[in-house]
């Protein structure tokens, strides 16, 4: 029924649409679900109870904002169990001794 072109045409138009990106790479999704920070569990649309932080990121030499920040999701789950100030130092602390190592 099909030639072995034509079936090859048809497949990488299904994955072009599968993958949503453009030409260019970049990610054209209209809805891309977020991760918690602290557990990595999807946060899913309708959990109206997660946050989204950004902390600022500071130079270590004269202790102002770089005009930067690093962005923590934290959902729901773990700020309706009242651990989502523990999570969100243990977050910056990792990520802080993580920068200074590099350095």
């Amino acid at each position: 029924f099909f030639s072995t072109q034509a079936l090859f045409s048809f497949i990488q138009s299904i994955q072009h649409h599968i993958i949503m990106q453009n030409e260019a790479g970049e990610n054209v999704d209209l809805y891309v679900p977020r991760k918690c920070s602290w557990t990595s569990r999807l946060i899913e649309a309708k959990d109206h109870s997660s946050v989204q932080i950004n902390v600022a990121n500071v130079d270590p030499v004269t202790g102002m904002a770089t005009g930067e920040s690093t962005p923590y999701a934290l959902a729901g789950y773990i700020r309706f169990k009242s651990e989502g100030d523990m999570a969100l130092t243990a977050l910056v602390e990792k990520n802080d001794a993580k920068t200074m190592t590099m350095e």
